[in-house]
């Protein structure tokens, strides 16, 4: 049977868990239940943390799979049934969970797997301007692969509309090599030309600031890393759509938790639920986003 540990660090103003397997390292803060770093034995790290992170309270780290949660991105550019749900003056980018610290359940091991569990009870209506009652928890499995799946059960007496995005930083070793495989054919927003709907011919490959959402996508995409040799393989359920980005040079320089050069570094597929895929919960009804993240030398 695998063995595993845990210790806890302290990463700037964040408390840190590290986990340390038979066969891989992840480095998860208690804000956000965010992973911060992922690396299997003998590779390149898969997740990426950036080299200017910053650890602070309240804010979101450029890093590994935070969480997006009860909507995505802007919440004017979200349906109006999600903007509804928020009663607040400013809504603050992709939600409202990502820089609140949840509560670690547990973390034990399940067969070949270690399993971590995290709550947030402040979206059992606690969280400012979002008066709904919904039991949210995040299941990180540590195996083989690493899977993530966030759950959302409506305990309230009204449905809930959200929209929702693991939102995952992938480490390539130069993204202008790399290309994702399993678009090919679908449909896209393309939010950098006035939010025009476009279709996807071939792979993608990058060559320039990149920011679409794909529709109608399939379970699995793939992150074809050839200068490392290796294929992240990227299995979702319970999402129909994706979004692409890299920020390439010009935004990079405004993100000041990000190298100037760090773009060649990262690419973020985030499994969502976004678009006209967004999620309504009827009373007592429950929804799991999930995403399992392997990889293979090639």
């Amino acid at each position: 049977m695998a063995t595993f540990k845990v210790d806890n660090e302290q990463h700037g103003e964040l408390n840190c868990w590290r986990i340390t397997s038979d066969h891989a390292e992840l480095l998860i803060a208690q804000q956000g239940a965010q992973i911060l770093s992922y690396q299997r034995v003998g590779e390149p790290p898969l997740l990426w943390l950036s080299d200017q992170a910053i650890f602070r309270q309240g804010k979101s780290v450029r890093a590994g799979v935070p969480v997006c949660w009860p909507w995505f991105g802007n919440l004017k550019r979200n349906p109006e049934s999600v903007q509804g749900m928020y009663k607040g003056e400013q809504a603050p980018a992709h939600g409202l969970v990502r820089g609140r610290d949840w509560n670690l359940r547990g973390a034990e091991q399940v067969g070949a797997n270690i399993q971590l569990e995290f709550e947030l009870p402040e979206a059992q209506g606690d969280l400012p301007g979002w008066a709904h009652e919904v039991e949210l928890k995040l299941l990180i499995e540590l195996g083989e692969q690493l899977k993530v799946t966030l759950t959302s059960y409506n305990l309230g007496s009204d449905s809930v509309t959200i929209s929702q995005a693991l939102h995952s930083y992938f480490a390539v070793s130069d993204v202008r090599q790399a290309r994702v495989e399993g678009v090919e054919g679908l449909n896209y927003i393309e939010t950098l030309a006035d939010w025009e709907q476009r279709t996807q011919n071939d792979a993608l490959a990058f060559v320039g600031e990149t920011d679409r959402i794909y529709l109608q996508t399939p379970e699995q995409l793939s992150i074809v890393d050839p200068h490392w040799n290796r294929r992240i393989t990227l299995t979702s359920s319970g999402s129909r759509s994706a979004v692409i980005w890299n920020p390439w040079t010009e935004r990079a320089k405004e993100l000041s938790d990000m190298a100037d050069d760090g773009w060649q570094r990262m690419l973020c597929i985030e499994t969502a639920n976004v678009w006209d895929d967004v999620v309504v919960l009827k009373p007592g009804a429950s929804c799991s986003l999930s995403v399992s993240i392997g990889s293979e030398m090639t």
